[in-house]
């Protein structure tokens, strides 16, 4: 997906706006975050190049985890490890009274086989759904985990003069808990996560191939979609394939099934309001040429912004599957939604525009871009419908390479430049430290 370079003028403008102390002061990187970052660089891209190396899938990241855990333990935390499988928490206290907030990273890769060449390439496979497959951090999760782990690192190391509290959040299964398991921050939520320790905001970022390095992407209110996966059964009645009048052809049902629900987004929702995506991924029917076969079994994802959006798509979608099928003699089996989705990210519009300046100082206010709207989907929305979010993309294309045809998230050959980790640690580093900073009134505004 390519990103459109649009500064973020309206956030700009609320901030003058409102005065604030940050405003006015958060005009360059704080000294103690350069500081940390010429001592931490060199070890965030060794850890990033071992999980790099040795990725694991969605609810089996224990490797990963327990790097986490040790590293942890090792600066004098006590991590928790047992939360949604592997899911790794710690609390860092400062020294000073002040608010709490929390830091999150994913820890999970991708069954995809690696395509980069690089040395430290993963080699991984494993068994996924029944095929043996590739394994990689197609998504960059592992410049997040490592990107935190510094983060982690730099705040114990100044928590004499720190306000507050900082709740570091490792999790696993971001891209889905695998068929018949939960996992994710669904999961993390439902076991308790904020019931001891309720943060008053949370920051969590993303690597992010669609901007060169170097810029930061983020936008106030709406960032990404809501996602939500459907599974429809077309069932008809098999017969050979010379007499198709002998049974009903589920095949030919689904097909117009396909096509008639294109319509659904094209001409029955609104998209002057917000856009909207339904996709068909898998059409999995008949086992030989010859024989017009019992059922067809579709798969695909809705994506949307708008919630009442999203349920208006859910019904007409099981409209048009039962009246379609009716229409060919067939009938449906419908799941729409088919598992629990993710709702849209929603960056809390004040939150975003008083933490702005916090990115501005990093990478400078020309760097700090706001993107389109993603169809992408990301599960740190849940965390943000608990308590006041902000989400940001770190540019991760390295300078001289087209970002609109890098090789996106989830390719084999995604690509991270290094300097985004950088970048990355350095900005989340600067958010965590000036939001503690703020004065109770500020943060309240």
């Amino acid at each position: 997906m390519h990103i459109h370079h649009r500064p973020l003028a309206a956030a700009v403008l609320l901030l003058l706006a409102s005065g604030s102390a940050l405003a006015q002061t958060a005009a360059s990187e704080r000294p103690a975050v350069s500081q940390a970052a010429q001592q931490l660089d060199a070890r965030i891209v060794d850890w990033r190049r071992d999980l790099h190396a040795h990725p694991e899938l969605s609810n089996r990241e224990q490797r990963t985890a327990a790097k986490v855990a040790e590293h942890l333990r090792t600066l004098g935390l006590r991590p928790r490890t047992d939360i949604a499988h592997h899911g790794v928490v710690a609390i860092i206290k400062g020294g000073k009274p002040g608010p709490r907030i929390a830091l999150r990273a994913d820890m999970d890769a991708l069954p995809v086989t690696e395509a980069t060449g690089l040395a430290f390439a993963s080699r991984v496979t494993t068994d996924y759904n029944g095929r043996q497959v590739g394994v990689m951090h197609a998504c960059g999760h592992d410049a997040h985990t490592s990107i935190l782990m510094g983060v982690a690192e730099a705040l114990v190391g100044m928590r004499e003069q720190l306000p507050g509290e900082v709740m570091l959040i490792f999790q696993p299964a971001e891209e889905g808990a695998p068929a018949g398991e939960e996992g994710g921050a669904s999961l993390m939520l439902a076991e308790g996560l904020f019931k001891d320790f309720k943060p008053e905001a949370v920051f969590g970022l993303h690597v992010f191939s669609s901007i060169p390095v170097g810029q930061i992407g983020v936008r106030q209110g709406p960032l990404m979609a809501a996602s939500d996966k459907f599974n429809i059964k077309v069932i008809g009645r098999q017969t050979h394939g010379s007499r198709p009048w002998g049974g009903i052809d589920p095949i030919v049902a689904a097909a117009d099934l396909v096509g008639s629900a294109q319509t659904i987004v094209s001409r029955r929702s609104d998209l002057a309001k917000q856009p909207a995506v339904l996709t068909f991924g898998m059409f999995n029917g008949g086992v030989r040429y010859n024989i017009i076969p019992d059922d067809v079994e579709l798969e695909g994802t809705i994506r949307t912004f708008d919630a009442d959006m999203r349920k208006k798509i859910f019904a007409d979608l099981e409209n048009v599957s039962e009246h379609i099928a009716a229409a060919h003699g067939a009938r449906v089996e419908t799941h729409i939604p088919s598992t629990d989705g993710n709702p849209a990210t929603i960056n809390d519009p004040a939150l975003t525009a008083r933490m702005l300046p916090s990115l501005q100082a990093v990478v400078g206010a020309d760097n700090v871009i706001e993107p389109p709207l993603q169809m992408g989907a990301e599960d740190f929305s849940l965390y943000a419908q608990q308590v006041p979010g902000m989400f940001f993309f770190v540019g991760a294309t390295s300078a001289g390479i087209d970002p609109a045809t890098a090789p996106s998230n989830h390719s084999p050959q995604f690509l991270l430049d290094e300097q985004a980790l950088d970048v990355g640690f350095r900005a989340l580093l600067q958010v965590a430290l000036d939001y503690l900073d703020q004065p109770s009134a500020d943060r309240a505004s």
